[in-house]
């Protein structure tokens, strides 16, 4: 539950008081709010699509499909690329993640329910599941009759959909921006070379790491081959900068490798999480899963989350965890989701214990900063478990050249004085106290390889996201 709900009205630029209407090249646009509250706030977008209008548009798509197509199309009364369009115009701010009254509104990740009263849907409930479930969605789907007076002629292919997700209002306008158009497999315009820069625009932080990304490209730009692989190119292209982030990691661990620190890393915040009575727990930049199957594997721990920011480590941890494979029970256990370490999510409060492993060093001190507050001032977990490398040891690393990082990534590598002074920095401002331990074989005047810092809020307070 998110409250107050009314600020959806912030976020979409249009105030839940007023009926608004906008001109389109083929109709117009209207935005009301049926019911706005504190609790519950509900924006309509209705569509008055002008027939007579598509009508005498020059060899438009309504006229090139078949003979009686400007007598009988549905284009008036269903979700279709005009929808798409009328999001863009009506609702760009938002779209594009801009509120100057609240910014800080624009990442925050809330409970959101988008109702599409008639969906075109070629491909059926089964494809409009591939392409919404990958990103988090919960998905109702009522298939609608051909004909309600012949149910033997069958059903059609239209559907009501209500999709539920928690993330921020542009990555659902964006998922719906591109997405009703590739379900309707259909677009009313001419699709040229400004389409996918479009696509690009709008699939930035998805659509590489989608496993329908051939589907959703080849459909949105109409099936023209010459697009399509363009389109493909450049999203290989990018699917190809985050492995380029996956082998430089395995570099790191190559690097850490001889003296096998990734393990004993790992099993020592596991003890430390286990010795604290943790039973819901955080995983914060959980990259491709390496902690998660040590926390399923101990039934102390109740409820596993793991939280990153990249689709593609995602994708990496749900194999990892052979999760298509895990019994219901431990299914329930688990779960995985992306987010960002620079903004609030109220699905970061309640609990018990996060562990923050190998993450800090890769942001920027600005984001760092922000980091601070995110997860001590307002997600504020009773216990966390932060490791960082210890930069005085990288000098026993024979293969890593000298003043370099271990990781081409890394912002900063701290040593065990400046680590030291950031968190008991961090707990006096945030009402914690810290304790150090060391991680791996320690070395006198230059200490261990990995550092860890354990935080243990002061008080029984609760976050304040």
């Amino acid at each position: 539950m998110y409250s107050p709900a009314t600020d959806l009205g912030y976020l979409l630029h249009k105030h839940p008081s007023r009926i608004q209407s906008f001109d389109l090249s083929f109709g117009q646009a209207h935005v009301f709010y049926p019911e706005a509250s504190t609790e519950k706030c509900t924006a309509a977008l209705l569509l008055d699509v002008d027939s007579v209008g598509l009508i005498r548009r020059p060899r438009g798509q309504f006229t090139e499909n078949f003979a009686l197509a400007q007598y009988v199309s549905d284009r008036p009364y269903v979700a279709s690329s005009f929808l798409s369009v009328a999001v863009a115009r009506v609702f760009g701010s938002a779209l594009s993640g801009k509120c100057k009254e609240r910014p800080e509104l624009v990442k925050t990740e809330i409970p959101l329910s988008a109702r599409l009263s008639i969906l075109p849907c070629r491909g059926g409930d089964k494809l409009l599941r591939r392409l919404f479930e990958p990103l988090g969605y919960t998905i109702e789907a009522e298939q609608h009759a051909l004909n309600t007076h012949f149910p033997d002629w069958g059903e059609s292919r239209y559907f009501t959909v209500t999709l539920q997700n928690t993330c921020s209002l542009s990555e659902l306008l964006t998922h719906l921006y591109v997405l009703i158009p590739v379900l309707d497999d259909e677009k009313h315009y001419w699709v040229g070379d400004a389409e996918i820069e479009k696509l690009a625009k709008h699939g930035n932080d998805w659509l590489a790491a989608h496993p329908e990304q051939e589907s959703i490209v080849r459909r949105y730009l109409k099936h023209q081959h010459r697009l399509t692989s363009q389109a493909l190119t450049q999203l290989r292209e990018k699917d190809g900068q985050e492995t380029h982030k996956t082998t430089q990691a395995q570099a790191e661990a190559q690097i850490e490798e001889r003296i096998g620190l990734n393990e004993i890393r790992l099993v020592a915040v596991t003890e430390i999480l286990k010795q604290c009575g943790a039973k819901r727990v955080l995983d914060l930049g959980c990259g491709e899963g390496k902690l998660l199957p040590k926390l399923l594997a101990e039934r102390q721990f109740e409820e596993i989350v793991g939280m990153d920011v990249s689709h593609r480590a995602l994708k990496i941890a749900q194999k990892r965890l052979h999760h298509d494979r895990l019994p219901e029970k431990q299914k329930e256990r688990i779960r995985l989701f992306q987010g960002s370490l620079g903004y609030r999510d109220k699905r970061l409060s309640g609990y018990d214990a996060a562990a923050v492993v190998e993450v800090i060093e890769h942001l920027d001190l600005p984001q760092l900063a922000v980091f601070e507050r995110v997860l001590f001032e307002f997600a504020c977990p009773r216990k966390v478990v932060l490791t960082t490398p210890n930069i005085e040891y990288n000098v026993k690393f024979e293969n890593l050249q000298a003043g370099y990082f271990r990781h081409k990534d890394h912002r900063f590598e701290w040593t065990r004085d400046e680590f030291q002074s950031w968190a008991v920095g961090i707990s006096k401002r945030f009402g914690y106290t810290v304790v150090f331990h060391p991680i791996g074989p320690a070395v006198e005047d230059i200490g261990p390889p990995t550092q860890m810092a354990v935080f243990t809020r002061e008080d029984g307070g609760e976050g304040t996201i």
